[in-house]
C-alpha cells in the first residue's frame, strides 16, 4: 500500500505521486530523494516547490519554510480513480483532489455548464457557478493544501500559485474532459439551409469542436457573444429575482375559471440576508429602497433577471410585456407548469417560494385495514392457531393518513394535470406514483392471507409508503406497533416457579404469539427489568425441541442459576470449555447455554441439531453481520429465533437491522435497501418521517420498556446522576502538556489511518494521564498524592463507607484496576473485589455472590467490558465511572448493574471528568448528542479521528483550571 499525495498541474490536469520516506537519504540533486515510481495513470514528470531543510524535503509547509524545487515522478488520473483507488492509502493533498474530482462531477450530472470560447482558440465547455455551485467552490479554494498547488510551472516563481487560479484551472478541465466523455460519438452541427455564411461556418467549426480537437479559429464576434450569453445566464449579484406562488384561495383579485385565480408574485431578495424581501411593486415605486443597500439599480436588476429567467420559463413573456412587471396570473395548468419548472429556476439561482405541501409531490401512500379474528391471549395459547387462521385485509390509497373514497380517485384519474383540490385543499400529486397505487389496488385491494404474508407485503411490496395500519384484533395490534398495550397477559406457565409482574406477562404474552405466527422477536426491554426470566417463562410453556441460547462467557453461570431457580423441570446443559458435547447428545436436553466464542468454533457440530428455538442473549455482539462470528450463528438452523438486548443500537442503525435480521431473515429486506431505506435518513440527516416508518416497520417484532417509564414499573427507586468534575495534580498537568506536544507534532506529519492511529492512541494515552501517571508511566510507582481523581475517589468512598454503602466502580483500563485495589485495600482497611478479562467463570460467580450477600465486601472494581452487562450487583447504590467510556450506551449498561429490579435504594452514579481535559470537552459533545443515542447514536470515536490538526489541538489543549491548588 501506497500513501498517495496530490497536486493540479498547470495544465489543470490532477497528479497524484507517492513517497517512501524509509528510503536513504542520499544526494540526489534535485530529483526528490523520497519519491517512488507508480502505474497508476499516464506518466509525467513535475517540478514542486516543497518545504526542505539541508537533508531533503521535510512534511510541512509552515510559514517560514524554506521551498525548493524538486522533480517528482507522477501519474495524471481522471476523476474516477478515485471512487476506487485500491490498495493505495490517499494523503490530505490526494483527498483533497478526490473532492474536486466530485465536485466536477457533481456539476456536469446536474447540467451546470455552458459551452465557451477559451483564449481565441479553444473551444471550451465551463463550469456555470451561482448560488450554492459557487459557496462550495469558495469553500474548495480555502481548503486547498499548499501541496496542491506546489508545481512550479516558471523557473522564477518560488511560492507556488494562488489558490483561486489553481482551482478554476482545474474545475474546467475536469468538467470540460466529462462532458465531452458523456458526448462521445455525438457530433455537434448547426442545420444547413442554403448558402453557408462565413459566420454560420465559424459557428459549424465551435461545434465541431466542442466534441473533437478542441483547437478553433474563433470569429471575435462569436466568442463575445458567448462571454454575453454566459454571463446572462449566471447570477452572482447580491440580490436575486424571487418568484412567490398564490392559490386561488390566497388571492383578492376577480377571476373566471378560465384563469383559474393563481398569482405568481416577483420580487428581488438579498441572497445573504434572504428575510430581506421586496416585492416588485415596492421596487417600481420606491425611491429609498431597502435594495439600495446591496444594488444602486434594482429596477433594472428585476428586468434583467426576469429575462434570464424567461428562458427556463417561458411564460414569464406575457409578464415582460408590460413597462413594470408585478406579476403572473395563470390557470391550475400553468401553476402546474411553474412548480414542474422551480426547480429549474432554483438551480439558475432564483427564489421559489411555495406552500410547503407544494415543495415536493404530496405524501401519497398506502393505508392497511386488517381484522383478525381471535384475541391476543387466545393466539399465544393456542399453539399453532395463528399459524393456520387467515385474515382479512383492504388496502387504500391515502393522503398522509386521510383515505381516499372511490369518487376521489375517479376524480384523480380524471385530472388533466397533478394539481389537484381534495377536500378543499389543493396537492401536488405524482401521476407516476398515482398509476402504481392505482395498479397495487388493482391486483391486491382486498381478500384473505396469511399473517406472515400480510406483514412481508406491507413491507417490501409496495410501490408507495404505508402511511398507516389500522383494523381490528391480534394482529392490527401487532402490524400499527400497539401489541405491548393491547396484548392479555398469559397465565403463569405451570413448569415456572417465580411471580411474573404485569409488564414481564404481557411481555411472555407478546413472544409467545409471535413465536406461534413462526415470527421471530427481538426483547429490547432496558437493563433490569428481566429478560432473563421472561424468556424461562416461555421456555417453560410447551415445545417442541431443544432450545440453543448463545451468551457472553460472563453470563453462562448467571443463566444456569436463574434457570435452576425458576424452571427446575428444564434439563439444562453448558455447552463450553470440557463440558462441550456432540450434537447428537445436545438434543436430549431442554436447555443448552454456550457462548459466542463457542458457537462459533463449534457451529458445524450445532448445526447437526434440530433446534426448536435459538436464543441470543446480549444480542448486540452480532450488531456487525460481516463479521465471521456473526454469520456463524445466523446460519444455525432453529424454528424460531429471540434476541435479547437492552441497547439495540449503540452506534448506527444497521446494528438494528443485523439484530432485526437474525429473527427473521429478509423481512427488512438487504442492509443496503434499509441503509437506503432509514440509515441515512435518519442518521445524517434526522429525517423524523423516516424515523416513523422505522419505527412502524420495526415494531411488529421488537418490545423495549423503559425502568423508568412509571406504566411499566412505578417500584424502582430513583436514579441520580452527577458529572464529578476533578483537577489534576502539577504532575498530571506536565505530563498531559508534554503528551500534547509530541503527540501532535506526529500527527501533523503523518496522513490517513496512521494519522487515525495515532489520534486514538493520543487520546488513550491522555485518559491514563487524567486516572494516574504511574498508569501513563507503567513504573510500578506509589499511587497516593499523585491523582486528582483517585483523591476525590477516597474521599466518596469515606462517605459510601461510612454509611453502610456499597460501590461499583468501573474502569476501561485494567492496569488502573490493578493499581487501585492494593492502595484501596489499604486505605480503607477492607476487602476490594476486582472482577476483569482474565477472570475465571468460578471466580467471577464467587464474587457476585459474596457481593450481593449481607456484610460482603463493599467495595467492587470492575473493568467495563468484563463486568458492565449480564451481572446483578444490586447491593450497591452506588456507581462510579472512573474515566469515560465515550459510549453512553455503554456506560448505562453497566450503571444498569446496580440500578435493576430488586433495587430497593435511590441509585448515585458518579462519571468522574478532570476539568479543563480532553475529558471535559468530549463528554460536553456526547451530552449534545445523547438524545439521538434514543434511535441511532453517531459512530464510535470515528469523527475525532477526522478533525484537523488545529482542532485537534483546540481538543487536546489543557485549560488554566485543570490543575488544583
Amino acid at each position: 500500500m501506497s500513501l498517495l499525495h496530490g497536486l493540479i498541474t498547470g495544465s489543470g490536469e490532477l497528479a497524484v505521486w507517492a513517497e517512501d520516506p524509509g528510503l536513504p537519504r542520499a544526494a540526489t540533486g534535485r530529483e526528490h530523494p523520497f519519491a517512488v515510481p507508480l502505474d497508476l495513470g499516464a506518466p509525467g514528470v513535475v517540478t514542486v516547490l516543497l518545504p526542505s531543510d539541508e537533508h531533503g524535503p521535510v512534511a510541512s509547509f509552515e510559514t517560514g519554510t524554506l521551498l525548493r524545487p524538486w522533480r517528482v515522478p507522477v501519474c495524471l488520473v481522471d476523476a474516477e480513480f478515485f471512487e476506487d483507488p485500491g490498495e493505495h492509502e490517499l494523503g490530505s493533498s490526494a483527498a483533497y483532489l478526490a473532492d474536486v474530482a466530485a465536485y466536477a462531477t457533481n456539476l456536469v450530472a446536474r447540467g451546470r455548464f455552458l459551452p465557451s470560447v477559451v483564449d481565441g482558440s479553444q473551444a471550451r465547455w465551463l463550469p456555470a457557478l451561482s448560488g450554492v455551485d459557487s459557496a462550495r467552490f469558495a469553500a474548495l479554494r480555502e481548503a486547498m493544501p499548499p501541496a496542491c498547488r506546489a508545481e512550479q510551472v516558471e523557473p522564477e516563481l518560488l511560492d507556488g500559485r494562488g489558490s483561486e487560479q489553481v482551482l478554476t484551472v482545474a474545475v474546467n478541465s475536469l468538467v470540460d474532459s466529462q462532458v465531452r466523455a458523456a458526448l462521445g460519438r455525438f457530433r455537434l452541427t448547426p442545420p444547413r439551409r442554403g448558402r453557408v455564411a462565413a459566420a454560420d461556418r465559424a459557428v459549424e467549426s465551435w461545434l465541431t469542436a466542442l466534441t473533437g480537437d478542441p483547437e478553433v479559429t474563433a470569429d471575435p464576434a462569436l466568442a463575445g457573444k458567448l462571454a454575453a450569453w454566459r454571463a446572462s445566464g449566471i447570477n452572482d449579484n447580491p440580490v436575486r429575482l424571487c418568484f412567490r406562488l398564490r392559490s386561488p384561495e390566497q388571492t383578492e383579485y376577480d377571476h373566471d375559471d378560465a384563469e383559474g385565480g393563481w398569482l405568481l408574485e416577483f420580487g428581488l431578495q438579498a441572497v445573504d440576508e434572504p428575510s430581506v424581501l421586496v416585492g416588485a411593486d415596492q421596487v417600481w415605486r420606491a425611491a429609498d429602497n431597502v435594495l439600495l443597500r446591496w444594488i444602486e439599480q434594482p429596477q433594472e436588476q428585476l428586468l434583467a433577471d426576469l429575462g434570464r429567467a424567461s428562458r427556463l420559463y417561458p411564460a414569464l413573456d406575457h409578464a415582460l410585456r408590460e413597462a413594470k412587471p408585478v406579476e403572473l396570473r395563470m390557470n391550475t395548468a400553468g401553476a402546474h407548469e411553474f412548480l414542474s419548472r422551480s426547480a429549474l429556476l432554483v438551480q439558475a439561482g432564483f427564489g421559489v417560494m411555495v406552500p410547503a405541501r407544494w415543495r415536493q409531490p404530496h405524501e401519497l401512500g398506502l393505508r392497511l385495514e386488517v381484522d383478525s379474528p381471535g384475541a391476543a391471549g387466545v393466539v399465544a395459547q393456542e399453539r399453532g392457531f395463528a399459524l393456520k387462521v387467515l385474515v382479512d385485509y383492504r388496502w387504500q390509497l391515502a393522503i398522509g393518513d386521510q383515505p381516499l373514497t372511490e369518487g376521489e380517485l375517479a376524480e384523480l384519474a380524471r385530472a388533466k394535470v397533478p394539481l389537484v383540490r381534495i377536500r378543499g385543499e389543493w396537492l401536488h400529486l405524482d401521476q407516476e406514483r398515482l398509476d402504481a397505487g392505482l395498479e397495487f389496488l388493482r391486483r391486491y385491494g382486498s381478500g384473505r392471507m396469511n399473517p406472515r404474508e400480510v406483514l412481508f407485503r406491507a413491507e417490501h411490496e409496495t410501490p408507495l409508503p404505508v402511511n398507516e395500519v389500522t383494523g381490528t384484533g391480534w394482529l392490527a395490534d401487532l402490524v400499527s406497533g400497539k401489541a405491548e398495550r393491547l396484548l392479555e397477559p398469559v397465565p403463569t406457565p405451570e413448569g415456572f416457579t417465580g411471580t411474573l409482574r404485569p409488564y414481564q406477562r404481557r411481555g411472555l404474552a407478546w413472544l409467545a404469539f409471535l413465536d406461534r405466527l413462526g415470527l421471530g422477536a427481538c426483547l429490547a426491554d432496558d437493563m433490569g427489568l428481566g429478560k432473563t426470566v421472561q424468556l424461562l417463562a416461555l421456555e417453560a410453556m410447551p415445545r417442541s425441541g431443544p432450545t440453543l441460547l448463545v451468551c457472553p462467557m460472563s453470563v453462562i453461570g448467571n443463566w444456569q442459576r436463574e434457570a435452576a431457580r425458576f424452571t427446575p423441570g428444564l434439563s439444562v446443559h453448558a455447552h463450553h470449555g470440557e463440558n462441550r458435547l456432540p450434537g447428537r447428545e445436545l438434543g436430549r436436553y431442554d436447555l443448552v447455554i454456550t457462548t459466542y466464542a463457542t458457537a462459533t468454533k463449534d457451529a458445524a457440530n450445532l448445526s447437526t441439531v434440530d433446534w426448536d428455538r435459538l436464543v441470543l442473549d446480549e444480542a448486540q455482539n452480532i450488531k456487525n453481520s460481516a463479521s465471521a462470528q456473526s454469520r456463524a450463528i445466523r446460519a444455525l438452523p432453529a424454528r424460531n429465533r429471540i434476541a435479547l438486548t437492552g441497547t439495540p443500537v449503540e452506534n448506527r442503525l444497521a446494528e438494528l437491522w443485523s439484530v432485526l435480521d437474525f429473527v427473521n431473515p429478509g423481512m427488512l429486506g438487504s442492509v443496503h435497501t434499509f441503509r437506503a431505506r432509514y440509515g441515512v435518513p435518519v442518521e445524517r440527516f434526522a429525517d423524523a418521517e423516516a424515523a416513523t416508518r422505522l419505527r412502524r416497520a420495526t415494531g411488529p417484532f421488537i418490545l423495549r420498556r423503559l425502568k423508568t417509564d412509571p406504566s411499566v414499573i412505578d417500584d424502582l427507586p430513583e436514579k441520580l446522576e452527577l458529572r464529578q468534575l476533578c483537577n489534576l495534580t502539577t504532575e498530571q498537568a506536565s505530563l498531559y502538556r508534554a503528551v500534547v506536544d509530541q503527540m501532535l507534532d506526529r500527527i501533523a506529519t503523518t496522513k490517513g489511518f496512521r494519522r487515525k492511529g495515532l489520534v486514538l492512541a493520543t487520546m488513550s494515552k491522555l485518559k491514563q494521564v487524567c486516572n494516574h501517571p504511574a498508569q501513563f508511566l507503567g513504573d510500578g510507582s506509589p499511587v497516593a498524592g499523585r491523582s486528582g481523581k483517585v483523591a476525590r475517589l477516597e474521599d466518596i468512598l469515606t462517605e459510601v463507607l461510612a454509611d453502610g454503602d456499597k460501590a461499583l466502580c468501573f474502569t476501561q483500563f485494567t492496569e488502573f484496576g490493578d493499581l487501585l485495589v492494593p492502595h484501596l485495600r489499604a486505605r480503607f482497611d477492607t476487602e476490594v473485589l476486582y472482577l476483569h478479562g482474565g477472570t475465571s467463570q468460578r471466580d467471577r460467580d464467587a464474587m457476585v455472590q459474596r457481593f450481593q450477600s449481607p456484610g460482603g465486601p463493599p467495595i467492587f472494581l470492575l473493568s467495563l467490558k468484563a463486568g458492565g452487562t449480564g451481572l446483578n450487583l444490586s447491593a450497591a447504590n452506588h456507581v462510579i465511572h472512573l474515566d469515560r467510556w465515550w459510549n453512553p450506551a455503554v456506560e448505562d449498561q453497566a450503571t444498569d448493574r446496580a440500578f435493576r429490579i430488586g433495587q430497593r435504594r435511590d441509585v448515585q452514579v458518579r462519571k468522574f471528568v478532570c476539568v479543563g481535559t480532553l475529558e471535559e470537552r468530549v463528554d460536553e459533545m456526547i451530552t449534545q448528542k445523547r438524545a439521538l443515542a434514543q434511535l441511532a447514536v453517531g459512530a464510535g470515536e470515528d469523527w475525532l479521528t477526522e478533525l484537523s490538526t488545529g482542532q485537534l489541538r483546540e481538543l487536546f489543549a489543557l485549560s488554566q483550571e485543570a490543575v488544583g491548588d
